[in-house]
């Protein structure tokens, strides 16, 4: 797996406007990926601060790239759970969205997520995910 195999998945296998949040791959290795989500005003809300539904947009593409980094390319999947909690306000800077994949087996994959200031390094939100391999 390569940062542009992962990069080229987001068009391929994403709607346009999960595409439209500017995803990029920051980093990978073989248990996790990191994806940049810059700052942008159309996804704040008052006062600047990341709005909870791009953080979660992009957690949950960001562990489909988990994903496919893990089992080498892509298998259809769906989101069965995402438990996310939101530990603080995320503004006036990008977001880094890093999956990893716990454990995946036949026909379930378990992933944690952290999405931490570009630029600060805290932690803005966590989650747990689980998605169905079909």
């Amino acid at each position: 797996m390569d940062q542009q195999t992962l990069q080229q998945a987001l068009p391929e296998y994403f709607a346009p406007w999960v595409q439209a949040l500017g995803l990029r791959v920051e980093a990978f290795d073989a248990g996790s990926v990191t994806l940049r989500l810059p700052q942008d005003g159309q996804l704040s809300r008052v006062g600047g601060m990341l709005c909870g539904q791009a953080m979660m947009a992009a957690a949950d593409t960001a562990m489909v790239l988990a994903l496919i980094n893990h089992f080498g390319g892509f298998k259809p999947c769906t989101t069965v759970q995402m438990n996310t909690s939101f530990l603080k306000p995320l503004s006036g800077q990008d977001a880094l969205v890093e999956a990893k994949v716990v454990r995946a087996g036949k026909s379930l994959a378990f992933g944690e997520i952290d999405i931490r200031g570009a630029e600060d390094g805290k932690s803005a939100c966590r989650a747990t995910t689980t998605y169905a391999l079909l």
